[in-house]
């Protein structure tokens, strides 16, 4: 068993029994292929809680920082995380984010770029759409939708690819496309919020 498999097993087994998780539209998730994944954020434990409960394993970036505490230099790369820069436009993590969604894997983004306070969906960074047009992948809009509360039950939603060719092919911007992400996943927090 690799480090990824090991850590989403005692992560899944350490959460499970503090929240009724509910996984909805597994079957929108392509099975092969490179997947821009993309989430609202409202909490600390939003990138576990997607990467144990997608179903595939999923890429993410974290902060630089966290690869210099020495617990987690070693863990993190075995879990599929991948150092950003925060508040520069960091080469090294576009190249890397790119390039694996040009590899057929699953990068997991929040457009949001941090955490709601209200729990409300923010406005979305361009940096989603940039990855979007280059990374050649599809993008699956997903919801998460709390609250983060013991036995609350807590939803994730996984949408319909959104088909990207159309905008890639009119040149379309990063911010438009970013855009188009966000309505879909505001759609998918309007339709499963109150269920």
């Amino acid at each position: 068993m690799n480090i990824y498999s090991f850590a989403k097993t005692v992560v899944f087994s350490a959460l499970k029994p503090i929240y009724r998780f509910e996984v909805i539209g597994t079957e929108n998730f392509p099975k092969d292929g490179g997947i821009l994944l993309c989430s609202n954020h409202i909490n600390a434990l939003d990138p576990p809680v997607v990467g144990i409960l997608a179903p595939r394993p999923v890429h993410f970036m974290a902060k630089a920082e966290l690869f210099n505490v020495p617990l987690l230099k070693g863990i993190l790369p075995g879990v599929n995380a991948f150092p950003v820069k925060r508040g520069l436009s960091d080469r090294d993590a576009l190249r890397t984010a790119i390039k694996l969604l040009k590899e057929g894997e699953v990068v997991g983004l929040f457009p949001e770029g941090t955490r709601s306070k209200d729990g409300k969906l923010g406005k979305g960074f361009s940096g989603a759409g940039f990855f979007a047009l280059r990374g050649e992948a599809n993008v699956v809009p997903c919801a998460i939708i709390g609250p983060y509360k013991p036995f609350k039950k807590l939803k994730v939603v996984y949408g319909e690819p959104i088909d990207i060719k159309p905008y890639r092919e009119r040149k379309a911007s990063a911010d438009e496309v970013t855009e188009v992400i966000m309505e879909n996943i505001a759609q998918l927090l309007k339709e499963h919020q109150t269920k």
